[in-house]
Protein backbone atom coordinates (compact mmCIF):
# COMPACT_ATOMS: atom_id res chain seq x y z
CA UNK A 1 0.00 0.00 0.00
CA UNK A 2 2.83 2.06 0.51
CA UNK A 3 3.97 1.78 -3.02
CA UNK A 4 0.80 2.81 -4.01
CA UNK A 5 1.08 6.26 -2.08
CA UNK A 6 4.55 6.49 -3.13
CA UNK A 7 3.93 6.33 -6.90
CA UNK A 8 0.62 8.91 -6.54
CA UNK A 9 3.35 11.83 -4.80
CA UNK A 10 5.77 11.27 -7.48
CA UNK A 11 3.15 10.71 -10.17
CA UNK A 12 5.75 7.84 -11.70
CA UNK A 13 3.07 4.90 -12.21
CA UNK A 14 3.90 1.42 -12.97
CA UNK A 15 1.89 -0.41 -16.02
CA UNK A 16 -0.09 -3.23 -13.93
CA UNK A 17 -1.03 -3.33 -10.26
CA UNK A 18 -2.48 -6.34 -8.78
CA UNK A 19 -4.75 -5.46 -5.67
CA UNK A 20 -5.50 -8.72 -3.88
CA UNK A 21 -6.38 -10.14 0.24
CA UNK A 22 -9.26 -10.32 2.18
CA UNK A 23 -9.42 -6.86 3.28
CA UNK A 24 -12.76 -5.56 0.84
CA UNK A 25 -12.84 -1.99 2.66
CA UNK A 26 -9.08 -1.05 1.88
CA UNK A 27 -8.56 -2.73 -1.64
CA UNK A 28 -11.55 -0.32 -2.35
CA UNK A 29 -10.21 2.53 -0.62
CA UNK A 30 -6.40 2.40 -2.63
CA UNK A 31 -8.24 1.18 -5.86
CA UNK A 32 -10.12 4.48 -6.20
CA UNK A 33 -6.78 6.24 -5.13
CA UNK A 34 -4.69 4.80 -7.77
CA UNK A 35 -8.22 5.83 -10.23
CA UNK A 36 -8.30 9.11 -8.82
CA UNK A 37 -4.39 10.26 -9.59
CA UNK A 38 -5.14 8.43 -12.91
CA UNK A 39 -7.98 9.81 -14.47
CA UNK A 40 -9.64 13.12 -14.81
CA UNK A 41 -13.64 12.94 -12.91
CA UNK A 42 -16.11 12.00 -15.79
CA UNK A 43 -13.13 11.04 -18.34
CA UNK A 44 -14.44 7.90 -19.54
CA UNK A 45 -12.57 7.84 -23.28
CA UNK A 46 -9.64 7.07 -21.08
CA UNK A 47 -11.11 4.78 -18.12
CA UNK A 48 -12.65 1.43 -18.76
CA UNK A 49 -13.98 -0.97 -16.51
CA UNK A 50 -14.76 -4.69 -16.42
CA UNK A 51 -15.72 -7.23 -13.86
CA UNK A 52 -16.39 -11.00 -12.93
CA UNK A 53 -16.51 -13.44 -14.98
CA UNK A 54 -17.10 -13.43 -18.71
CA UNK A 55 -14.86 -10.72 -19.82
CA UNK A 56 -14.10 -10.36 -23.95
CA UNK A 57 -10.31 -10.41 -24.02
CA UNK A 58 -9.89 -9.38 -26.90
CA UNK A 59 -11.79 -6.80 -26.64
CA UNK A 60 -9.63 -5.59 -23.41
CA UNK A 61 -6.59 -5.72 -25.75
CA UNK A 62 -7.94 -3.34 -27.86
CA UNK A 63 -8.75 -1.25 -25.19
CA UNK A 64 -5.17 -1.71 -23.96
CA UNK A 65 -3.23 -0.57 -27.70
CA UNK A 66 -5.72 2.55 -28.25
CA UNK A 67 -3.74 5.41 -27.55
CA UNK A 68 -5.14 7.75 -25.18
CA UNK A 69 -7.26 10.63 -26.32
CA UNK A 70 -6.14 14.17 -24.29
CA UNK A 71 -4.42 12.21 -21.48
CA UNK A 72 -1.40 10.81 -20.66
CA UNK A 73 -2.78 7.77 -19.72
CA UNK A 74 -5.13 5.06 -20.92
CA UNK A 75 -6.61 3.26 -17.52
CA UNK A 76 -8.16 -0.33 -17.58
CA UNK A 77 -9.74 -2.09 -14.68
CA UNK A 78 -10.47 -5.72 -14.11
CA UNK A 79 -11.83 -6.35 -10.73
CA UNK A 80 -13.20 -10.08 -9.86
CA UNK A 81 -12.57 -11.60 -12.63
CA UNK A 82 -10.97 -14.50 -11.18
CA UNK A 83 -7.87 -14.27 -13.25
CA UNK A 84 -5.85 -14.17 -10.47
CA UNK A 85 -6.18 -17.73 -9.99
CA UNK A 86 -6.05 -18.87 -13.92
CA UNK A 87 -5.78 -15.97 -16.54
CA UNK A 88 -7.03 -16.48 -20.26
CA UNK A 89 -3.18 -17.31 -22.13
CA UNK A 90 -3.88 -14.62 -24.54
CA UNK A 91 -4.11 -11.98 -21.73
CA UNK A 92 -1.45 -13.79 -19.86
CA UNK A 93 1.32 -13.36 -22.70
CA UNK A 94 -0.31 -9.31 -23.35
CA UNK A 95 0.62 -7.74 -20.09
CA UNK A 96 4.17 -9.10 -20.09
CA UNK A 97 4.58 -6.30 -22.86
CA UNK A 98 1.91 -3.37 -22.02
CA UNK A 99 2.12 -0.10 -24.25
CA UNK A 100 3.64 2.78 -22.06
CA UNK A 101 0.81 4.38 -22.18
CA UNK A 102 -1.56 1.83 -20.76
CA UNK A 103 -1.82 1.11 -17.17
CA UNK A 104 -4.11 -2.40 -15.66
CA UNK A 105 -5.06 -2.54 -12.22
CA UNK A 106 -6.31 -5.67 -11.59
CA UNK A 107 -8.70 -6.11 -7.83
CA UNK A 108 -9.15 -10.05 -7.34
CA UNK A 109 -9.70 -11.84 -4.02
CA UNK A 110 -6.95 -13.83 -4.35
CA UNK A 111 -3.82 -14.47 -6.63
CA UNK A 112 -1.88 -17.66 -7.38
CA UNK A 113 1.99 -16.85 -6.64
CA UNK A 114 2.36 -19.25 -9.39
CA UNK A 115 -0.11 -17.43 -12.03
CA UNK A 116 1.04 -14.87 -15.05
CA UNK A 117 -0.98 -12.18 -13.20
CA UNK A 118 0.75 -12.38 -9.99
CA UNK A 119 4.29 -13.44 -11.16
CA UNK A 120 3.84 -10.14 -13.71
CA UNK A 121 2.79 -7.96 -11.17
CA UNK A 122 5.65 -8.97 -9.07
CA UNK A 123 7.78 -8.05 -11.51
CA UNK A 124 6.83 -4.73 -11.54
CA UNK A 125 7.06 -4.54 -7.92
CA UNK A 126 2.99 -3.95 -7.69
CA UNK A 127 1.97 -7.14 -6.47
CA UNK A 128 0.04 -5.74 -3.02
CA UNK A 129 -1.67 -7.78 -0.81
CA UNK A 130 -4.00 -6.11 1.46
CA UNK A 131 -5.78 -8.23 3.91
CA UNK A 132 -6.89 -7.19 7.83
CA UNK A 133 -4.17 -4.73 9.33
CA UNK A 134 -3.05 -5.30 13.09
CA UNK A 135 -4.76 -4.02 16.00
CA UNK A 136 -2.42 -0.89 16.57
CA UNK A 137 -3.57 0.10 12.80
CA UNK A 138 -7.16 -0.59 13.44
CA UNK A 139 -6.60 1.23 16.76
CA UNK A 140 -5.27 4.29 15.26
CA UNK A 141 -7.74 4.19 12.61
CA UNK A 142 -10.79 3.73 14.56
CA UNK A 143 -9.44 6.44 17.45
CA UNK A 144 -9.46 9.14 14.38
CA UNK A 145 -13.02 8.34 13.09
CA UNK A 146 -14.00 8.62 17.05
CA UNK A 147 -12.19 12.12 17.50
CA UNK A 148 -13.63 13.28 14.39
CA UNK A 149 -16.77 12.92 15.89
CA UNK A 150 -16.03 14.33 19.11
CA UNK A 151 -16.22 11.09 20.97
CA UNK A 152 -13.83 9.18 23.37
CA UNK A 153 -13.85 5.54 23.85
CA UNK A 154 -13.06 3.16 27.28
CA UNK A 155 -10.57 1.08 26.74
CA UNK A 156 -12.61 -2.33 27.99
CA UNK A 157 -15.10 -0.78 24.66
CA UNK A 158 -12.35 -1.00 22.53
CA UNK A 159 -11.49 -4.04 23.16
CA UNK A 160 -15.15 -5.28 22.81
CA UNK A 161 -15.52 -3.65 19.83
CA UNK A 162 -12.64 -5.33 18.17
CA UNK A 163 -13.99 -8.22 19.25
CA UNK A 164 -17.47 -8.30 18.06
CA UNK A 165 -16.48 -6.63 14.78
CA UNK A 166 -13.09 -7.24 13.37
CA UNK A 167 -13.72 -9.49 10.41
CA UNK A 168 -13.59 -6.25 7.92
CA UNK A 169 -13.11 -2.61 8.45
CA UNK A 170 -16.22 -2.16 6.24
CA UNK A 171 -18.26 -3.88 9.37
CA UNK A 172 -16.35 -2.05 11.81
CA UNK A 173 -16.88 1.34 9.80
CA UNK A 174 -20.77 0.58 10.30
CA UNK A 175 -21.01 -0.45 13.31
CA UNK A 176 -18.92 2.84 14.88
CA UNK A 177 -21.59 4.87 12.72
CA UNK A 178 -24.34 2.86 14.66
CA UNK A 179 -22.23 3.09 17.90
CA UNK A 180 -21.88 7.21 17.65
CA UNK A 181 -24.87 7.49 16.16
CA UNK A 182 -26.56 6.10 19.39
CA UNK A 183 -24.65 8.11 21.77
CA UNK A 184 -26.15 11.25 20.69
CA UNK A 185 -24.63 14.13 23.33
CA UNK A 186 -22.40 11.45 25.50
CA UNK A 187 -18.70 11.63 24.94
CA UNK A 188 -17.14 8.49 26.47
CA UNK A 189 -18.67 5.45 24.79
CA UNK A 190 -18.63 2.84 27.58
CA UNK A 191 -18.62 -1.15 27.53
CA UNK A 192 -22.56 -1.14 27.80
CA UNK A 193 -22.54 0.66 24.52
CA UNK A 194 -21.02 -1.00 22.62
CA UNK A 195 -22.62 -4.29 23.93
CA UNK A 196 -26.13 -2.53 23.28
CA UNK A 197 -25.49 -1.64 19.68
CA UNK A 198 -22.72 -3.63 18.23
CA UNK A 199 -23.81 -6.96 16.33
CA UNK A 200 -21.94 -10.27 17.26
CA UNK A 201 -20.52 -12.42 15.32
CA UNK A 202 -20.88 -15.63 15.47
CA UNK A 203 -17.26 -16.16 16.01
CA UNK A 204 -17.81 -14.17 19.33
CA UNK A 205 -20.15 -15.93 20.61
CA UNK A 206 -18.83 -18.88 20.33
CA UNK A 207 -15.92 -17.38 21.76
CA UNK A 208 -17.94 -16.41 24.76
CA UNK A 209 -19.30 -20.03 25.04
CA UNK A 210 -15.84 -21.70 25.03
CA UNK A 211 -14.84 -18.85 27.67
CA UNK A 212 -17.74 -19.93 29.82
CA UNK A 213 -16.46 -23.55 29.21
CA UNK A 214 -13.01 -23.04 30.41
CA UNK A 215 -14.94 -21.37 33.74
CA UNK A 216 -16.87 -24.13 33.94
CA UNK A 217 -19.96 -22.43 33.81
CA UNK A 218 -22.37 -24.84 33.02
CA UNK A 219 -25.37 -22.31 33.66
CA UNK A 220 -23.86 -19.37 31.31
CA UNK A 221 -22.54 -22.17 28.52
CA UNK A 222 -26.29 -23.23 27.78
CA UNK A 223 -27.77 -19.45 28.15
CA UNK A 224 -25.10 -18.82 24.86
CA UNK A 225 -26.33 -22.06 23.06
CA UNK A 226 -29.83 -21.13 23.79
CA UNK A 227 -29.09 -17.37 22.42
CA UNK A 228 -27.38 -18.85 19.52
CA UNK A 229 -30.61 -21.38 18.71
CA UNK A 230 -32.84 -18.31 19.23
CA UNK A 231 -31.27 -16.38 16.80
CA UNK A 232 -31.44 -19.12 14.30
CA UNK A 233 -28.52 -20.80 14.33
CA UNK A 234 -28.90 -24.71 13.51
CA UNK A 235 -27.11 -26.74 15.92
CA UNK A 236 -24.24 -28.21 13.87
CA UNK A 237 -22.95 -25.28 12.82
CA UNK A 238 -22.85 -24.17 16.31
CA UNK A 239 -20.91 -27.55 16.63
CA UNK A 240 -18.85 -27.31 13.96
CA UNK A 241 -17.78 -23.58 15.11
CA UNK A 242 -16.82 -24.70 18.30
CA UNK A 243 -14.91 -27.60 16.76
CA UNK A 244 -12.96 -25.22 14.29
CA UNK A 245 -12.23 -23.01 17.25
CA UNK A 246 -10.66 -25.71 19.21
CA UNK A 247 -8.87 -27.32 16.28
CA UNK A 248 -7.33 -23.49 15.73
CA UNK A 249 -6.50 -23.78 20.04
CA UNK A 250 -4.55 -26.91 19.72
CA UNK A 251 -2.52 -25.56 16.90
CA UNK A 252 -1.80 -22.28 18.87
CA UNK A 253 -1.08 -24.00 21.80
CA UNK A 254 1.52 -26.70 20.16
CA UNK A 255 3.24 -23.10 17.97
CA UNK A 256 3.00 -21.18 21.49
CA UNK A 257 4.82 -24.39 22.97
CA UNK A 258 7.81 -24.64 20.85
CA UNK A 259 8.47 -21.21 21.38
CA UNK A 260 6.89 -19.35 18.30
CA UNK A 261 6.01 -15.39 18.67
CA UNK A 262 2.89 -14.21 18.76
CA UNK A 263 3.35 -12.57 14.75
CA UNK A 264 4.51 -16.03 13.86
CA UNK A 265 1.92 -17.61 14.73
CA UNK A 266 -0.46 -15.41 13.26
CA UNK A 267 1.21 -15.80 9.93
CA UNK A 268 0.84 -19.83 10.15
CA UNK A 269 -2.76 -19.70 11.37
CA UNK A 270 -4.16 -16.80 8.92
CA UNK A 271 -5.69 -14.80 11.99
CA UNK A 272 -4.82 -11.35 12.98
CA UNK A 273 -2.36 -11.36 15.87
CA UNK A 274 -4.98 -9.77 18.47
CA UNK A 275 -7.11 -12.90 17.79
CA UNK A 276 -4.11 -15.08 18.55
CA UNK A 277 -3.32 -13.22 21.27
CA UNK A 278 -7.02 -13.60 22.85
CA UNK A 279 -6.98 -16.99 22.23
CA UNK A 280 -3.33 -17.97 23.79
CA UNK A 281 -5.10 -16.79 27.12
CA UNK A 282 -7.90 -19.14 26.55
CA UNK A 283 -6.04 -21.79 25.50
CA UNK A 284 -4.33 -21.82 29.25
CA UNK A 285 -7.24 -22.92 30.90
CA UNK A 286 -7.37 -25.97 28.87
CA UNK A 287 -4.99 -29.13 28.75
CA UNK A 288 -3.94 -30.55 25.69
CA UNK A 289 -5.89 -33.55 26.59
CA UNK A 290 -8.99 -32.20 27.37
CA UNK A 291 -8.94 -30.53 23.85
CA UNK A 292 -8.02 -33.10 21.95
CA UNK A 293 -10.86 -35.67 24.21
CA UNK A 294 -13.43 -32.37 23.48
CA UNK A 295 -12.62 -32.92 19.51
CA UNK A 296 -13.06 -36.63 19.55
CA UNK A 297 -15.88 -36.66 21.43
CA UNK A 298 -17.63 -33.91 19.02
CA UNK A 299 -16.44 -35.92 16.00
CA UNK A 300 -18.55 -39.06 17.53
CA UNK A 301 -21.44 -37.14 18.12
CA UNK A 302 -21.31 -35.59 14.93
CA UNK A 303 -21.35 -39.23 13.47
CA UNK A 304 -24.10 -40.19 15.45
CA UNK A 305 -26.01 -37.21 14.49
CA UNK A 306 -25.26 -37.98 10.56
CA UNK A 307 -26.54 -41.78 11.26
CA UNK A 308 -30.14 -40.51 13.19
CA UNK A 309 -29.16 -41.59 16.61
CA UNK A 310 -28.87 -38.83 18.11
CA UNK A 311 -30.68 -35.68 18.02
CA UNK A 312 -28.44 -32.63 16.78
CA UNK A 313 -29.55 -29.83 19.56
CA UNK A 314 -28.82 -32.52 22.24
CA UNK A 315 -25.40 -33.42 21.06
CA UNK A 316 -23.90 -29.95 21.02
CA UNK A 317 -25.98 -29.78 24.69
CA UNK A 318 -24.26 -33.28 25.64
CA UNK A 319 -20.85 -31.51 24.73
CA UNK A 320 -21.36 -28.67 27.12
CA UNK A 321 -22.14 -30.74 29.67
CA UNK A 322 -19.54 -32.74 29.73
CA UNK A 323 -16.71 -29.89 29.32
CA UNK A 324 -18.21 -27.01 30.97
CA UNK A 325 -19.88 -29.14 33.60
CA UNK A 326 -18.29 -29.12 37.37
CA UNK A 327 -17.61 -33.00 36.86
CA UNK A 328 -15.18 -32.09 34.79
CA UNK A 329 -13.48 -29.45 36.77
CA UNK A 330 -13.16 -31.85 39.18
CA UNK A 331 -11.77 -34.62 37.41
CA UNK A 332 -10.09 -32.91 34.22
Amino acid sequence: MRRIDEDINSGQFKNIYLLYGEEDYLKLQYKNKLISALVNDGDNMNFTKYSDSGINVNQVIDQAETMPFFAEHRVILIENSGFGKKMPEELGDYISAIPDFTIFIFVEPTADKRGKLYKTAKAAGRDIEINMPNEDTLARWVGAMIKDSGKQMKKDAWSQFLMMTHDSMDNMSRELEKLITYMGDREQIALDDVNAICIARVETKIFDMINSIAAKDLHRTLDLYQDMLSAKEPPMRILYMIVRQFRQMKVIKELSGLGESVSSIARKVGAPDFAVKRTLQLVNNFSAKEIKNLLNDAANFEQQVKTGLLDEKLAVELLIMKYAGKEEANHG
